[in-house]
Parts: structure tokens; sequence; C-alpha cells
């Protein structure tokens, strides 16, 4: 798969976490006042763009392909804790459905075989 990098060296390659974590990132938190530590590292970053996405309903299989997952399981059983709530989704479209009960082009009465 072939990708524009958002962030790139001055040579225009990939970054090597390797060399900007000690030299670009924990300067950064260092000096922004961020204590250094796992929760404040680089691959944070990674689990809050997940977090995002999840959170705007994007899913599992879209995620996985935008973490570079082989695997959409291994995605979902890695996030499953930030997967927004579902009921108050539920209630809210069979809620519209209703609401909108006069509407001949969705709802119960197009399913197939409604009388």
């Amino acid at each position: 798969m072939t990708a524009s990098l958002l962030f790139v060296s001055a040579r225009n390659q990939a970054l090597n976490r390797l060399r900007f974590n000690p030299t670009v990132w924990r300067p950064a938190l260092t000096s922004a006042g961020i204590p250094l530590g796992r929760e404040n590292g680089m691959h944070a970053l990674r689990h809050f763009y997940a977090s995002v996405l999840l959170d705007a309903g994007e899913s599992i299989k879209a995620l996985s392909e935008y973490l570079g997952h082989h695997d959409p399981s291994f995605t979902l059983r890695t996030y499953m804790h930030l997967m927004p709530n579902s009921e108050a989704r539920t209630w809210a479209a069979v809620d519209r459905v209703f609401q909108n009960s006069g509407s001949t082009e969705d709802g119960p009465e197009t399913a197939h075989g409604a009388q």
C-alpha cells in the first residue's frame, strides 16, 4: 500500500521513531511541562486517533485499514473498550423511524413481505 506521509524528515523520508522520540517528541513534552511516560508517548497519539474515529462512528473494518492492521478482529479486541455505547444509537434509530411514520420511503411498512 502506498500512502502520503503526514510528517516527514528534512529529507522527505518517513520519520524514524527511534530518532524522533528523543530529539523532538520528548523535548517538546518537557518544554510544555508534560510528564514523560508511556501515557504521553507517541503511541498514545495512535490510540487517541482510534478513539476519535470510533466515537465518530467509524467502522472497525475501516479503522483497521487506517491503522495498518491485517485483521479487523485484532483492532476490535484492542479498541473494544473505546467503542461508544450502541444502546443510545439503537434507540435513536428506532425513534427516527417512528417519528417519520408518515413517510413511505422507509420504516416498518417497507419491509419485505409487509402487508
